[in-house]
């Protein structure tokens, strides 16, 4: 597979990386140990070098499934794991003290059976603690040598370039996708002055863009979906001429719905890395063929003029959730 870099700092990563929360939190029961480790292990041998994790996917959990999936080729791989929220728990609020900063790089290296996390993210901005004295701590744990880069998660731009001014920020991992494109209005601009890499996350719209879920489909009752906006059957059913939009272009290109959202984010910048995850083999296989999905200029333009015109329905997390993003 390409590689591409994030940030300045010469971090190189696959051009696709694979989101891993999924198989232990947010969308349903966790996968089952073996399965996901197969699964990781699966996307390593497809030329995926780039994991995403966090100690609030669990919480913890998901940052044990790495450690022992990756242990075998952890020098070929990089690990990006975050620090923010009290106990690890994204349920009990922010938290990014530098003391709590320092206790999470300890407790995630034990967990990840390494002795460096290769890009650590601030999950979200906390307003309490200036973020000067973030970026100052990360930078102590990189001259410690736990930690190799630093990255955000979900900030604004004013925090971007105040954090970046102390630590250079190597990546910036945010929602981005087709269906949710308000990235593009001061955020890339910003990264692309600063050389900072972008990292979406939920590329495929959390499952939607895939083709896979309509207005009639049931979520397991711990899943997140349940509670955002945008999967209520009404905003399903009126977004679904974006999947339509996936489809048709999709046959013309010889490929599925999922492979052109992938493929048309990986066409915006040579720096941006989107991390879909997935709990299943065919489906982690089909993610990674959007690296050989060619989109011509013809291409994009026709995707850009027909997605001008629908209008998503419905907000992309709920209200209590979306006073914690663009700090």
């Amino acid at each position: 597979m390409e590689k591409r870099t994030l940030g300045k700092g010469g971090l190189e990563v696959s051009a696709m990386g694979l989101g891993c929360m999924g198989l232990s939190f947010g969308y349903g029961p966790a996968a089952d140990t073996k399965d996901a480790i197969k699964l990781i292990r699966g996307a390593f041998e497809l030329g995926v070098t780039f994991f995403d994790t966090a100690e609030a996917y669990g919480p913890f959990e998901n940052e044990e499934l790495l450690g022992e999936a990756l242990e075998p080729f952890r020098d070929k791989v990089v690990i990006a794991t975050k620090f923010g929220f009290k106990n690890g728990d994204s349920k009990t609020g922010l938290d990014s003290r530098p003391e709590r900063i320092k206790e999470v790089a300890d407790a995630a290296l034990k967990r990840l059976r390494t002795d460096r996390i290769d890009l650590f993210y601030q999950h979200r901005v906390d307003t309490n603690v200036p973020i000067e004295d973030v970026a100052g701590t990360v930078k102590e744990l990189i001259k410690e040598g736990k930690v190799k880069h630093f990255g955000l998660s979900e900030a604004g731009v004013e925090s971007i370039r105040k954090a970046h001014a102390v630590q250079p920020v190597a990546a910036l991992q945010s929602e981005y996708s087709l269906w949710w494109r308000e990235p593009e209005q001061e955020i890339m601009p910003t990264l692309e002055e600063l050389g900072i890499g972008f990292v979406p996350f939920s590329p495929l719209g959390k499952g939607f863009l895939t083709g896979a879920i309509n207005e009639n489909t049931e979520f397991d009752k711990t899943d997140f979906r349940n509670i955002v906006p945008r999967f209520s059957p009404e905003a399903r059913k009126a977004n679904q001429v974006m999947v339509d939009l996936m489809h048709s272009i999709a046959k013309q290109k010889n490929a599925t719905p999922a492979q052109i959202a992938l493929a048309w984010l990986l066409a915006q910048k040579p720096w941006i890395v989107p991390i879909p995850g997935t709990t299943k083999l065919h489906r982690l296989q089909e993610n990674i063929g959007a690296v050989d999905v060619l989109l011509t200029a013809d291409d994009l333009k026709s995707i850009e003029d027909a997605a001008a015109e629908i209008q998503i329905e419905g907000a992309r997390y709920p209200a209590h959730l979306m006073q914690r993003v663009g700090k």
